[in-house]
């Protein structure tokens, strides 16, 4: 049984939607995340993605300090920056110019994944491969460069010494659950898209996690998806842009936006229930608060985690804005009966 209170956040793709810019796009991102900071939620996490027309974060960096200087409380950062992409020297910079720039409010969640298809990550980085094997190590590096006694190092990152961004740890399988473990560094799984390995790699990190200076016992989050509407058939209906997302991912087939709602046919529903859809999208709560409620209820209780991190990719800004207000009371309304 899960007796701590749950803490709630975002995850943003910056998804571009159909008859929408760029522009457009990182003005809705602002908007969503001003109005959650009043939701109560904790954190607002921008995921990088590199070559997809429809996503709008792949400048991660960038787009965090632009919702960190349009926000006051929020913890701001990313969900994730995919480590092998980068130099671990000029991530600890950027990010510890941006932990200056907005002190205690900046998170560094790191992911060892390309977020991105094979060609691309050899154009961004022709070692990828490598690097992505040395993902363990390139995280001492960071730490390294984020440390208050690393002055006399011959290489510095002294704009990031001493300063406070916590790193998280992202992952989708058990390899990731063993380095946050053994690093003792708080676990985010992307159970919003990977669900197979989920309790697994809950067990992993919590059987052999190892207290550190940043964390004295396990602290995990996971992903969701969520679409919440005042009625059931709303919240549907809400949800079909993203089962089409879904269903192109599958397929292969690249899409330039998030496209409309329709109305849930029975081939949409039917499609969605299919198992190769359900592995990517098993952890999607879809439907009324009270029905989001009792389904969300046995997820915590079956996780027992610490912080859910949720995302909603739908084509309505507004449809988009209420959900989250929505899954904010809901999440309180389980927390006031722990």
């Amino acid at each position: 049984m899960n007796n701590h209170p749950i803490a709630y956040s975002v995850l943003d793709l910056a998804v571009v939607t159909k008859g929408s810019s760029f522009n457009d796009t990182i003005k809705n991102t602002i908007a969503l995340a001003q109005k959650v900071e009043g939701f109560g939620y904790k954190r607002y996490w921008l995921a990088e993605h590199h070559n997809m027309p429809a996503i709008a974060s792949s400048a991660t960096s960038v787009l965090i300090g632009h919702v960190a200087q349009a926000t006051r409380t929020l913890k701001v950062g990313s969900g994730g920056i995919m480590l092998p992409n980068h130099s671990p020297l000029i991530i600890a910079e950027q990010f510890g110019t941006l932990g200056t720039i907005y002190p205690n409010r900046i998170d560094l969640g790191l992911g060892r994944a390309p977020g991105t298809d094979q060609e691309t990550a050899r154009a961004i980085r022709s070692d990828f491969m490598d690097a992505a094997h040395s993902f363990p190590d390139e995280i001492e590096k960071i730490q390294t460069y984020f440390a208050s006694n690393n002055q006399n190092a011959k290489v510095r990152a002294p704009i990031a010494e001493g300063v406070n961004v916590p790193i998280y740890i992202l992952g989708s399988s058990t390899e990731s659950a063993h380095l946050a473990a053994k690093k003792g560094l708080p676990y985010a799984f992307a159970s919003h898209f990977a669900t197979a390995q989920l309790f697994t790699a809950l067990e992993i990190y919590r059987k052999e996690f190892m207290p550190s200076a940043l964390l004295q016992k396990p602290y995990v989050m996971a992903g969701i998806n969520a679409f919440i509407a005042d009625t059931d058939q709303e919240a549907e209906r809400m949800a079909t842009s993203f089962i089409k997302m879904i269903i192109s991912l599958l397929t292969g087939a690249k899409r330039e936006s998030l496209d409309e709602a329709c109305e849930m046919t029975d081939d949409l529903r039917e499609t969605f229930s299919h198992p190769t859809v359900q592995q990517m999208a098993r952890y999607t709560f879809i439907g009324s608060k009270n029905k989001v409620k009792t389904e969300l209820i046995d997820f915590l209780n079956q996780t027992e985690i610490n912080e859910l991190i949720i995302t909603t990719n739908c084509h309505n800004q507004n449809a988009r804005i209420k959900s989250y207000q929505l899954l904010g009371e809901v999440i309180n309304e389980i927390n006031k009966n722990k």
